[in-house]
């Protein structure tokens, strides 16, 4: 989320908006499994890349891939929805929209946000995983900002209504910065978003 809208939640603790931290690693077989896919489509992208060779990317199987997420495109659900749990702990953690902003338009995440956008267009089609995919899409962001945003000072329907904003504004300027790969022209609109929400 932006800036100056952020600036109430990036000062809470993780736990407080219900977030498991990064100290907090899932270190079931899937977990381990699962960092390690992303690590991968951090590097190399995912929406591309078969099954077979997502598994020899991460040194595990096919099989095993299949074992743990059912299937690619339940995997690379499971991949967005952890990005997403690791964008909202840095979002608690980081203490600054502003280096928020810098780490969700930082190139290394476009091949991970090539691959939510991508998702986020199928399941609005209606692939068989689309609700899972879009079940707290928005809410899981808004909930812990609008509630930040309570504390302080906002009538809860306008905190709502800020927090949402905040989120369709950055995702839009992620997929304006994917699409046109304009950086000084999305980071001006990003500031002057910060400016008319402050």
């Amino acid at each position: 989320i932006i800036m100056t809208t952020m600036y109430h939640l990036v000062h809470a603790p993780a736990r407080r908006c219900g977030i498991r931290s990064m100290t907090e690693v899932d270190t079931s077989a899937r977990g381990r499994l699962l960092d390690r896919i992303v690590d991968y489509g951090s590097n190399h992208g995912l929406a591309e890349h078969s099954l077979r060779t997502i598994a020899s990317g991460v040194g595990s199987s096919h099989r095993m891939l299949i074992h743990h997420f059912g299937s690619r495109d339940e995997m690379l659900v499971s991949v967005v929805q952890e990005v997403e749990r690791r964008q909202l702990v840095a979002l608690a953690e980081l203490g600054d929209g502003e280096l928020l902003w810098e780490r969700l338009s930082d190139p290394s995440m476009a091949p991970l946000e090539r691959l939510f956008f991508e998702l986020y267009a199928q399941a609005l089609l209606g692939a068989p995983w689309g609700e899972r995919f879009l079940d707290g899409i928005v809410d899981s962001w808004v909930d812990p900002v609008a509630a930040m945003l309570e504390l302080d000072g906002l009538a809860p329907e306008v905190a709502r209504a800020r927090a949402r904003l905040g989120l369709a504004a950055t995702r839009g300027l992620l997929l304006d910065l994917l699409a046109t790969g304009d950086r000084d022209g999305v980071d001006a609109a990003a500031a002057e978003l910060a400016r008319l929400l402050g």
